[in-house]
This record gives C-alpha cells, structure tokens and sequence, in this order.
C-alpha cells in the first residue's frame, strides 16, 4: 500500500516516520545499503532475514516513492536496477546507528558485540561517525563490505 504524505493518518513526528519507513523490511533494506552496500534487488533478496519476492519488491517501489531511494539501470546490464539512498534516505543514517546501539546495549548477543571498536566510536562520538557514514555511503561506499556475501 502506497502512502503518500497527504495519506499520512497522522502528523505527530513518530507516526509520520513511521508511515514513511516503520516497518522492518523497509529500515532492513536501508541497512543492507548502508552496512552491506547492497544495490541490487537480487543483493536484498540475500539477506539472512529471508525477503518474500513480492515484500521486497513492493518495499523498494515503496521507498523509491517516498523518495529515499533512488533506482537507476545498471549500464552493464540494463534488466538490473541499482538503488542508492537519497539524500532524505541518507538522513537516516544517524536513526540506524542509534538503534544499533541500543541493541547492543540490551541484546546480549548483539552482532555490534563483534565490534567493540566501531561501537565504540559511535558511543564516543554518533554525530562524527553519523556525518563519516552518510560520506561513506554517499560516495557508493559501505561499513562493512565483507558483510555483501
């Protein structure tokens, strides 16, 4: 289902977000580009949590809309699609990193436990390392590029 701002059921600051990106496929999709730089449907549709074709689909279409991601034909092979975040997708970067930190503040099997030094600049400083993502993944990069497989 397709909303739009004007179809939003509320303006209260957390029901919007929500209505824009609250469901865990859609924020799933933006941590799969931003940690694992994935860009393709067939790189999401890999992701340990196991997207149903037709979910993933509808999520990218649904993130293009609401302008947080962005699709464009790959010039090698035009039936893929590459997505990269926009720069309204790219502001939720900082959302992401804060939720990983407290998941690994209460989860005590955290995969962030693995790495106890980014978790650690993020705890020092989340605006520095937030602005460093965002750059990172801007420029086509990702944190953690072993995580692709």
């Amino acid at each position: 289902m397709k909303t739009t701002y004007k179809e939003v059921r509320s303006h209260c600051p957390v029901t919007y977000a929500l209505e824009i990106f609250g469901d865990r496929w859609s924020l799933l999709i933006v941590r799969d580009i931003v940690f694992a730089g994935k860009k393709t449907y067939g790189e999401f549709l890999k992701s340990e949590e196991g997207f149903a074709t037709n979910i993933l689909a509808s999520r990218l279409a649904c993130l293009e809309e609401q302008g947080i991601l962005s699709k464009a034909p790959s010039s090698a092979d035009r039936r893929k699609d590459f997505y990269t975040l926009t720069e309204k997708g790219l502001d939720l970067i900082p959302i992401l990193l804060n939720i990983i930190l407290w998941s690994a503040k209460h989860d005590s099997k955290s995969d962030m436990r693995r790495r106890k030094e980014f978790a650690a600049r993020l705890n020092r400083n989340a605006q520095k390392v937030s602005e460093e993502v965002k750059e990172l993944v801007r420029n086509g990069g990702c944190l953690f590029p072993e995580v692709k497989g």
